[in-house]
């Protein structure tokens, strides 16, 4: 989805003096099957403009199958579309000197509501029924504070209101429209915990009865 010019500039005066690069938008068609909520990018993303690009896509694609979709027939984004980077200082053996890293690093919650605008553009133009929040960090931007992932993994919000930004952008009110929600792991925990696996094939599985009767309507 292309932003327009003023959206990105209030999301840039919004997020000023915040360690954020770039600007990666959300992709899919207008009318998806499903929209999957992430965390932010990465550097690859950054680079080459493509939400979940890498091994965590290729999770997500691995679960879209299973219940049989593949990208094109969802809407990717994530709560901030910068990729959040720390400054580190390490040892570099190969070079024998200490030089500067810049890893990818958990979004804060500034920078969450910085980036408020562009998910709220998105859901209120792709208007999705179905929304699938992977991470607990999508989770609480949708739905606010209290949740765990590890304990709610597979959990269905039927008809809910979510979080977005009062006329006034200074605060979260919920939104009058509803939505059904779904808490799913993020595609990159199996990389961490391999025994995972059974427990995001069944939750990803636990979407399907949706779609079937999304597609009835």
């Amino acid at each position: 989805m292309k932003y327009p010019n003023d959206l990105i500039s209030k999301v840039k005066q919004r997020s000023r003096g915040m360690k954020l690069e770039g600007i990666n938008e959300g992709a899919g068609p207008k009318s998806p099957a499903l929209m999957i909520v992430g965390e932010a990018p990465g550097r690859k993303e950054i680079q080459l403009h493509i939400p979940f690009h890498g091994s965590s896509g290729k999770e997500l694609m691995k679960s879209l199958a299973l219940i049989g979709l593949k990208r094109s027939d969802v809407y990717i984004t994530s709560v901030v579309r910068s990729r959040p980077y720390a400054i580190k200082k390490v040892f570099s053996k190969r070079e024998n000197k200490e030089v500067i890293k810049y890893p990818n690093r958990k979004p804060t919650k500034k920078e969450i509501f910085a980036h408020a605008p562009f998910l709220d553009y998105e859901i209120k133009h792709v208007k999705p029924k179905l929304i699938v929040a992977v991470g607990g960090t999508a989770i609480k931007r949708l739905l606010g504070p209290g949740h765990s992932i590890s304990q709610e993994h597979g959990k269905v919000v039927k008809n809910t209101s979510i979080l977005q930004l009062n006329d006034k952008e200074d605060d979260y009110v919920w939104s009058k429209q509803k939505y059904t929600v779904f808490f799913q792991y993020h595609p990159a925990a199996v990389f961490y915990n391999r025994k995972l696996a059974n427990d995001i094939k069944e939750d990803w599985l636990s979407i399907k009865p949706y779609l079937h009767k999304e597609a009835k309507k």
